[in-house]
């Protein structure tokens, strides 16, 4: 699979954040964001496609180990988004505690017990926003990459905003932190958190999308 058959795959599974990624100018550091992106589907997927519990955690031990393989210098997995993974975190320098914690993140998928506020919003840090840090990173490494946190974990909580309206007041208070954070994000990294302005702002068609994204890219602001 080539970068350009990730970048489908993203852009099919994940559009919202291909469509921020289209913003990266630069198509080697693009494909390696889409590489971060991809990684984070197939940690999704882990719950979702397991038939039980275990099967889930096979799965994410699958990834774990790829993970081992990866930064003890071992020929990556015959996967498409492992090798690419391999690519990005050699290229970048990636440290292994983010890639971890977006694993661990995704156990708590396997039971069904809802989660606390304080469970969901540690969920949506350790997954979107660890994704949203590691784009920044990759896009402008002397930018403060932590300040895509917020941005990352706003846009995993955006299914929560109606389902659970006891986080409501912990999504808006997440939205106001993020809004102040990306301010301070240099350009080449804003599209590491730009998709987050469509939870605020949403919009259907995908050519509102596209404007909304236009918009707060051009502005520098979710």
């Amino acid at each position: 699979m080539s970068d350009d058959d990730l970048d489908d795959l993203i852009r099919r599974v994940d559009p919202d954040r291909w469509l921020s990624s289209r913003f990266i100018g630069d198509a080697k550091l693009r494909a390696d964001v889409i590489a971060i992106y991809a990684y984070d589907h197939e940690l999704a997927r882990a719950p979702k496609v397991a038939s039980n519990p275990l099967l889930g955690e096979i799965r994410l031990t699958w990834w774990r180990e790829a993970l081992d393989e990866i930064y003890e210098g071992r020929p990556a997995r015959r996967h498409p988004t492992a090798q690419a993974l391999a690519g990005v975190v050699k290229r970048h320098g990636l440290e292994r505690a983010m890639l971890e914690d977006m694993i661990d993140a995704r156990y708590r998928e396997l039971d069904a017990t809802p989660m606390s506020e304080e469970e969901a919003l540690d969920w949506a840090r350790d997954t979107g926003g660890w994704a949203a840090v590691l784009a920044a990173r990759i896009l402008d490494p002397d930018s403060p990459a932590e300040n895509a946190a917020l941005g990352g974990c706003l846009w995993m909580l955006r299914g929560m905003f109606e389902t659970r309206p006891d986080m409501r007041i912990a999504i808006g208070r997440t939205a106001s932190h993020a809004m102040i954070d990306a301010r301070f994000m240099s350009a080449a990294a804003f599209p590491a958190v730009a998709h987050a302005t469509l939870v605020m702002r949403p919009a259907k068609s995908e050519i509102g999308r596209r404007l909304r994204l236009t918009w707060a890219v051009a502005r520098g602001r979710l």
